[in-house]
Formats: C-alpha cells, sequence, structure tokens
C-alpha cells in the first residue's frame, strides 16, 4: 500500500473537492487507522456492534487536527466504501466535535461524481434530517460504555467553516 500522505495533498480546498482516503466502511464496528509512521492501515480495535458507524470514515491527506491526527472525513454513500482507497469527494459541511477535551473535527463530504443520485447533494442540508440526528447521536455516545460522556458534537458547520478546518489542518501538516 503507498502512503497516501507522499503521494496525494488535501486536494482543491478552495474549489471544494478535496481528497479522502477510507478508513472505515459505513456499518463496521472495526476502528481501522492510518497509521502515519508505518504508512499502512492498523486495526486499532473492534468497538461493540451497536457503535458501527453510521457512514463511511476516513482522511484528507497532508492534513493535521489539533488532536494530531489527519483530520478526519464523514463520507455519505448509500453503501459501504472499502478501506485502502481514494477519492475525491465535495465539501458539503464540518461536524465540530471534542473528544477527551481534543478538537477532532470532521468533514464530511459526498463523491465528487455521483450518478446514482445525481449529484444532489451539495450542502448539509440536503442530507436526510434522520441521518444527521444518528450521525450526532453515534459521536456522542460511541465511547459511552468505556469513557462516558468523552465525546461531545458541538455544531455543525457550513462549507465555508469546513474549508477554514481544512486549511488550518494544512498549516498544521506544514508546520510538523
Amino acid at each position: 500500500m503507498a502512503d497516501f500522505n507522499q503521494i496525494l495533498n488535501a486536494g482543491n480546498v478552495d474549489g471544494g473537492i478535496i481528497n479522502v482516503v477510507v478508513e472505515i466502511p459505513q456499518g463496521s464496528n472495526q476502528k481501522i487507522e492510518w497509521d502515519r509512521k508505518l504508512g499502512a492501515m492498523k486495526l486499532d480495535r473492534i468497538e461493540p456492534q451497536i457503535f458501527a458507524k453510521p457512514t463511511n470514515y476516513g482522511f484528507i491527506p497532508q492534513t493535521l487536527d489539533e488532536d494530531g491526527d489527519e483530520l478526519d472525513a464523514l463520507i455519505i454513500t448509500d453503501l459501504p466504501l472499502p478501506t485502502g482507497i481514494y477519492m475525491e469527494a465535495k465539501v458539503i459541511g464540518v461536524m465540530k466535535f471534542v473528544d477527551d477535551g481534543e478538537v477532532d473535527d470532521k468533514v464530511v463530504v459526498v463523491p465528487a461524481d455521483d450518478r446514482h443520485n445525481g449529484n444532489v447533494i451539495n450542502t448539509l442540508a440536503d442530507l436526510p434530517p434522520q441521518l444527521i440526528k444518528q450521525i450526532e447521536f453515534h459521536f456522542n455516545h460511541y465511547k459511552d460504555l468505556k469513557k462516558p460522556g468523552t465525546t461531545k458534537v458541538g455544531h455543525w458547520g457550513d462549507i465555508e467553516e469546513a474549508k477554514a478546518v481544512i486549511r488550518e489542518s494544512q498549516v498544521r501538516w506544514k508546520a510538523q
């Protein structure tokens, strides 16, 4: 497997089309993470099935969030995507999130070319309200069995706020 941070960058942030690498397929309870030091995907842990991911989950190359990891992405598709692929994705918003006292924001994206749904998802407002509630519930509670109360969804930000979060993460990446 190639080192995604060596062969990809964040993409066209200003244009709203970014590169995203898939770590965890939607519906999986396996916590798969990109190991930047080894340049490989790692199975970190198995979560209880009740905490399976409500969306595909990945990261944006050549970014660092305030928690020291690549900036996370929630990838909205109808079906699960396989671990280890990358894609061009359209930015539609950001979920501001705190995990154990650290900022751990999640940029929300959809495939840049989604002919299945006719590319109709362009903002968070285009997502079903129930999906937003399910994502928020998941992230507010997925650590409850081990560390209750350590995760908190702050608010949902628009495309411009998401782009600002990505740009800040790019600056941190370049400064390391």
